[in-house]
């Protein structure tokens, strides 16, 4: 089994390296922007999945990412990646590391109302301030580089940047939820009373992870803003930490590759649900699309899109082995 979810993973990035040679520039567009929210599933992941933590303010630190790239981009000139991303990634788990440190004194409904609060204060001061621009957002004039080496203005150029960070993230949690401090995480999961009876500092454990996390979010939030050129206060509203709840649900919740799996599978929905080609008139209406599909899955795929091989199996012993009982029974009603 293991070697089974080794392949899948190492087919899944291999399939990414070489799309670029097959894909038109729209391609690019789209699947650039899919890794990006992937990455961000990633970083919801470790405190939903490994975690046990159930955030609905996610976006704030995707947001907040986004908006220190812009503001910290010179307008004349083009900043360099060496200090504009670690930047971003430290203000987004600096705001982490203040939410956490309040909001996990909470547990259940309040801790989720908690850091829906603090991330609908982020949005008002995107919102309603100058900082943010207000409803039209602010505009990045240059992209970010690294000398000659990296030029994130060319969509080639990002896309394999962020296929390189989403790699190295997703092995970087591989690593760390197989550590000593992901054991612990999973333990706080299944049981955090049992935790502390047996010494360990739970507060600190899920503090760090949240950390850890709102960082990842704001390297999504910075690859976003360089994506798009532009950011505003939708991109931390409460919505956008509903949809990647939903992606990471999805795919399967406790699987690192359930997040990939999920962001894909989300965003190949709404493509396909907003085809005019295919569903004409209708596809103004996609969002009703997509919430029946997402009802459906979540009712027929209780682990998610990754259980479907474990489903199969399991559908197909039960099924072998009532036709293996068959002619014992049929043997018995007939004497």
């Amino acid at each position: 089994m293991k070697l089974g979810k080794f392949l899948f993973v190492f087919l899944a990035f291999a399939a990414l390296a070489v799309y670029p040679l097959v894909a038109g520039t729209y391609g690019i567009d789209l699947v650039t922007k899919v890794m990006i929210m992937a990455l961000f599933a990633l970083s919801l992941e470790l405190l939903v999945g490994a975690t046990g933590l159930v955030c609905f303010g996610q976006s704030a630190f995707l947001g907040i990412g986004a908006y220190a790239a812009v503001l910290l981009s010179p307008q004349d000139s083009s900043a360099s990646v060496l200090w504009l991303l670690p930047v971003c990634v430290i203000a987004a788990a600096a705001y982490a590391a203040l939410v956490g440190a309040l909001s996990l004194r909470t547990s259940g409904v309040y801790f989720i109302m908690v850091t829906l609060a603090f991330a609908q204060m982020a949005y008002y001061v995107a919102h309603d301030t100058p900082l943010g621009g207000g409803t039209d957002g602010i505009y990045m004039l240059t992209k970010p580089v690294l000398g000659s080496v990296l030029d994130l203005d060319k969509p080639l150029t990002l896309y394999g940047f962020t296929l390189a960070c989403l790699a190295g993230i997703f092995g970087a949690m591989a690593l760390m939820l197989r550590s000593r401090f992901g054991r612990a995480l999973a333990g706080i999961r299944v049981n955090e009373q049992r935790m502390r009876a047996t010494g360990f500092s739970t507060f600190g454990y899920k503090w760090a992870a949240f950390v850890i996390s709102g960082g990842i979010a704001g390297l999504a939030g910075f690859l976003f803003a360089v994506k798009d050129g532009v950011v505003n206060p939708e991109l931390i509203s409460w919505h956008v930490s509903g949809e990647v709840l939903i992606m990471i649900i999805l795919g399967g919740l406790g699987h690192l590759r359930g997040a990939l799996l999920g962001a894909f599978a989300f965003a190949l929905l709404q493509e396909f649900f907003r085809s005019e080609a295919i569903f004409g008139e209708f596809s103004k209406h996609w969002h009703l699309g997509l919430g029946l599909t997402i009802i459906a899955c979540v009712a027929l795929l209780p682990r998610g899109l990754v259980g479907i091989p474990q489903q199969l199996v399991t559908r197909l012993m039960g099924r072998n082995q009532r036709i293996g009982a068959a002619p014992v029974g049929g043997q018995h009603a007939g004497r």
